[in-house]
This record gives structure tokens, C-alpha cells and sequence, in this order.
């Protein structure tokens, strides 16, 4: 709670604070006792207002479309779990996406109420992510990619430029401002990201596929900016295959799953920070032309 206040029970503070909850859904959860103290105590609808009192709570769930791709398991051991993400799962609960989360999912299939990721994949791309199994390990492995002691790949489905020269290292300045969707990059800036991107073979249509002819790169990140590889393919005039936000925001249904992202963490590799052993997880899953389809599985 605030510091102070005009409200003279937690129920008015309440109608005030959450505006986008409907004042009788507040009350309904008041009388339910949903709303407790630090102690576990329920606050009824004529609790009084409390300055800097803590208050808790479990906010109602947003309505969430069923991901309907499953979430392979590369690896499970005492300390990490590597999974083999499919697009359209969010990696952590956010925003509107909670219960349909890799970690989310992972918990509840493996019973480990501790998982946690870390690092992190976009909700629009697929392959190799590592969580850790309790807080015991979790900074140890997360340190590993805050120091850029993992190496990592992806591969992109994208066009192919005649005209462009590859391999090529490409560097930029990306600036990502909260609460904006789209990452942007600045020229008037030193950059602060770095990619390899390689070219490993043209891909052939398939059926009646129309459009420019596209190619399967390999990028090799340096580093691990926010839309670093979509943006750094749009820069060589290459922009992945079913990418949403660049180079324009395509508005689509949050339930449809016909035109996942081109772009897959295809390996990780690092030496591992308890028992120093060598570790290299790759994804069983492919990218192709006809995209990845509502009960294709993966290998377990």
C-alpha cells in the first residue's frame, strides 16, 4: 500500500489501483477472503486502509489459447533441464501468456516447483532452452550466459540476395524502450551487438510456394541483444520468413499457429560451471518452407 492516502478502507484504495478490474469482481474477492496479510489474514470488505501495508493475492488468469506443439525434454539432470521449445510458447509468464509457458509447463510435467530458466528465447522462437532445477544452481548456470561463456546458433529461413556477400559480421546499435514492442537501431551510435550470419544452402520451394527464393542461414550471435538476429538479418535486406514485428508489426489472432518465426536456437554449447564438463544440447527440430504444423511431435 501507499504511504498515504484520502482512502479509508483497502476496498476504496483497491477500486482505485485496479482500474482494469471490475469493482464488483474486487468486491467478490473481499468477501472470499482472497485478499490476506503478511499473516495469512483474510481483509474483508471493511478492512481499513493501511499505508505501507503488504498485501496478497492471486490476480484472475486471462483466457489463454491452447498451444497445441509440444515441448521436447533434450536433457534432465540434477541441476539443469534443456528443453527443445516450439514457437508460440512465451518462455516465462508475462503479460497475457501464463499457464502457456515453457516453464510453466515444464514445472508441472517434471514436478519441479523451483525450475527456472537460465536464459531466455522470444515467444516466436523454437529450439534449445535451459532451465536450472532449484535456486542452488540457478546463478552458476545463469552467470554462464551473463558472461557470454555460451555459445550459441540459430538457424533462419530468409531470401536470398544475389548481390550479398556472405559470410558477413554484422554489427549495430539496438536500443529496445520498455513498453514499446519493436526494437530499433541507431546509425548515430557505436554498436553493441554482433552476428555472424552464414549462408549453409538455398531451400528449395515447395508445391505451389511463390515469392523471392530463400536460403537456410546459420547465425552465430556474439552477443544477446533483444531481437538481435531478426534485426540484424533485416539490416542485410534478409528479413526471416513469417517474422511479425520486422520490418513492419503484422497484427495476427493470438490463436493463430499457422505462420511460426523461420528462426530456430539450433545448438548450445559451454563448459559447465560445477563440474566443468563439456555440454552441447541440439535441437531435434527443422525449419522448412512448410513450416511446422499443430501436432507435429518431437522426439523426446
Amino acid at each position: 500500500m501507499p504511504a498515504e492516502g484520502p482512502w479509508a478502507t483497502l476496498r476504496e484504495h483497491l477500486h482505485d489501483r485496479l482500474s482494469r478490474v471490475d469493482d464488483e469482481r474486487i468486491d467478490d474477492v473481499l468477501r472470499s477472503g482472497g485478499y490476506v496479510d503478511d499473516d495469512g489474514v483474510p481483509l474483508g470488505l471493511d478492512a481499513p486502509f493501511v499505508a505501507g501495508q503488504r498485501i496478497w493475492f492471486h490476480r484472475d488468469l486471462p483466457d489463454e489459447p491452447q498451444v497445441p506443439f509440444e515441448i521436447g525434454i533434450l536433457h534432465a539432470d540434477e541441476r539443469i533441464v534443456v528443453v527443445d521449445k516450439p514457437h508460440f510458447l512465451a518462455t516465462i509468464p508475462r503479460g497475457q501468456h501464463i499457464r502457456q509457458t515453457v516453464l510453466v509447463k515444464v514445472r508441472e510435467q517434471l514436478g519441479l516447483p523451483e525450475l527456472a530458466p537460465a536464459h531466455r528465447l522470444d515467444r516466436a522462437t523454437a529450439g534449445v532452452l535451459m532451465f536450472t532445477t532449484g535456486r542452488r544452481w540457478r546463478g552458476s548456470y545463469q552467470n554462464v550466459f551473463r558472461d557470454r561463456l555460451a555459445h550459441k546458433t540459430y538457424l533462419a529461413l530468409a531470401p536470398i540476395r544475389d548481390d550479398l556477400v556472405l559470410p558477413v559480421v554484422v554489427r549495430s546499435n539496438i536500443v529496445k524502450e520498455r513498453g514499446v514492442i519493436q526494437a530499433h537501431q541507431r546509425v548515430d551510435l557505436p554498436p553493441n551487438s554482433e552476428s555472424l550470419v552464414e549462408l549453409i544452402e538455398p531451400v528449395p520451394a515447395i508445391g505451389s510456394q511463390a515469392g523471392p527464393a530463400l536460403g537456410l542461414y546459420r547465425i552465430t550471435p556474439h552477443t544477446g541483444r533483444t531481437h538481435q538476429i531478426r534485426l540484424h538479418l533485416l539490416l542485410l535486406g534478409i528479413p526471416i520468413v513469417n517474422d511479425q514485428l520486422y520490418p513492419e508489426l503484422t497484427d495476427t489472432g493470438r490463436d493463430d499457429f499457422s505462420t511460426p518465426l523461420q528462426l530456430l536456437a539450433e545448438s548450445l554449447s559451454f563448459t559447465d560451471p560445477i563440474d566443468g564438463t563439456d555440454r552441447r544440447f541440439v535441437s531435434r527440430r527443422r525449419l522448412d518452407s512448410a513450416h511446422e504444423r499443430p501436432g507435429r511431435r518431437t522426439g523426446q
